[in-house]
């Protein structure tokens, strides 16, 4: 379809800021549309059903009354699709989301004009990490560790209690709340039976430090300001006016460290020495991956310092909108009413636009250093993932029965030779991390 097209691609000037943005001007012989529209009507005549006629008999002028817009959209549409994609293949073109296609007002005569933008991907030319320097953490799992968590385990399985007494850090409470912005209820700032332990930071430090020293049966009004980085932009910054009713206070009660508690983790005799090399053999592999999660941000941290990059905005976009309805989806499994309350793709545009970056960077190092995940690498990820598990060799054959549960452990194992080849190149210095630090528990 030569004769019917002329393309030429080129950057957008009046638009600078995105260098990834092109332009193909296309131009399409009416004369070969006009045929293609006659196929097609005489394609869709052979089996169109219309009132008072057997099938294949119907008039062309009238397959043409009911199906014309529809063959002249559909060829117009290839002609342009089949130019697109032969300029992108003919200058080597990788294009990144979809086409903005608006048609010319003059083509010239007996053509129909289109100017087709769209954004591509970049080149990448991958830049030196020897000058990078990262720094292991370091922990080793001690007695005083596996304590913590011990009572960390016995916080999550505490006993609340109802008492008169005015509520304190670590009670659970009950309450009624509504908050107002100057007077106006905002979304997602009323509850009814609403039940929080205070102090666990699931609301504002504002709002859990007004319920210190409540008691059932208290009203109570107090403001709260949002944080200037609040992910909701028009509470973000504010200050705003809560009306709470208490309804019950709980002290918690926590459970002893004996042979009921063991079997509530599984021990079957209660064996509390038996526990405890379980809690500690958890605990070293949860460390295990907290530390090598931080050496995994510092590489990828280095990547990015040596390599800086465009990315296309719609690659940034269509990530943003992940990130949102994997949060909405996230919050209502877990009960949250999430009905009137907005989660805007905008709020996760930068952390959109740091995974479109690693990722786009992280295939070129593996296509360019033949990092390919090997079998046993993968099979080495999936035997770490069932460790955990009372049957890991069920859990092996579930991987290996699921291409997507199995695709995820291959990624895995990439990124591992990812990391592994940026600190065969970078310095490494060696430092020793708190647990509490580690875990996320500081203060």
């Amino acid at each position: 379809m030569t004769e019917m097209t002329t393309a030429d691609t080129q950057s957008d000037a009046t638009n600078p800021v995105n260098p990834l943005e092109r332009r193909i001007d296309i131009s399409v012989s009416l004369a070969e549309i006009d045929g293609e529209i006659s196929a097609r009507l005489k394609k869709i005549a052979r089996t169109v059903k219309m009132p008072g006629f057997r099938p294949g008999k119907v008039p062309m002028s009238l397959v043409a009354q009911n199906y014309g817009g529809q063959a002249r959209s559909e060829a117009v549409g290839m002609a342009v699709e089949s130019i697109l994609e032969a300029t992108l293949k003919e200058q080597n073109l990788r294009m990144a989301g979809y086409p903005n296609i608006q048609p010319v007002a003059d083509a010239g005569e007996g053509k129909l004009g289109f100017t087709a933008t769209f954004e591509v991907y970049p080149q990448i030319i991958l830049g030196d990490v020897s000058g990078q320097s990262i720094e292991r953490p370091a922990l080793a799992v001690t007695d005083a560790e596996v304590d913590q968590t011990l009572d960390v385990l016995r916080k999550q399985r505490v006993i609340y209690n109802e008492t008169d007494r005015p509520a304190q850090k670590d009670d659970r409470v009950v309450i009624d709340f509504v908050g107002r912005k100057e007077g106006v209820e905002f979304p997602g700032g009323k509850a009814d039976d609403h039940s929080m332990v205070v102090g666990a930071g699931a609301m504002l430090p504002d709002f859990e430090q007004a319920l210190e020293g409540v008691k059932a049966g208290d009203k109570k009004t107090f403001d709260v300001k949002f944080p200037d980085d609040y992910q909701a932009k028009d509470l973000a910054g504010s200050i705003v006016q809560f009306d709470i009713l208490v309804k019950k206070v709980e002290a918690a009660q926590l459970p002893e460290l004996d042979a009921e508690f063991a079997k509530t983790l599984g021990s079957a005799d209660g064996d509390v020495a038996a526990m405890r090399a379980e809690v500690r053999a958890n605990l070293e592999r949860e460390v295990k991956k907290r530390l090598e999660a931080k050496v995994k941000q510092q590489v990828m941290d280095a990547l990015l310092a040596v390599n800086p990059l465009d990315v296309p905005k719609a690659l940034v976009e269509a990530e943003s909108k992940q990130m949102a309805d994997a949060m909405l989806r996230d919050m209502e499994s877990r009960g949250m009413a999430m009905k009137g309350i907005p989660i805007e793709p905008a709020w996760f545009a930068d952390k959109a636009m740091r995974r479109v970056k690693l990722g786009l960077l992280l295939t070129e190092v593996v296509k360019t250093n033949d990092l390919y995940a090997k079998p046993e690498q993968v099979r080495a990820v999936v035997d770490e993932f069932s460790a955990s598990f009372e049957d890991p060799k069920e859990v092996v054959r579930w991987y290996y029965s699921q291409p997507q549960r199995l695709a995820e452990a291959e990624a895995l194992a990439v990124e591992n030779n990812v990391v592994q080849w940026v600190l065969s190149k970078v310095t490494v210095s060696e430092k020793s991390v708190a647990f509490d630090e580690l875990m996320g528990n500081a203060a």
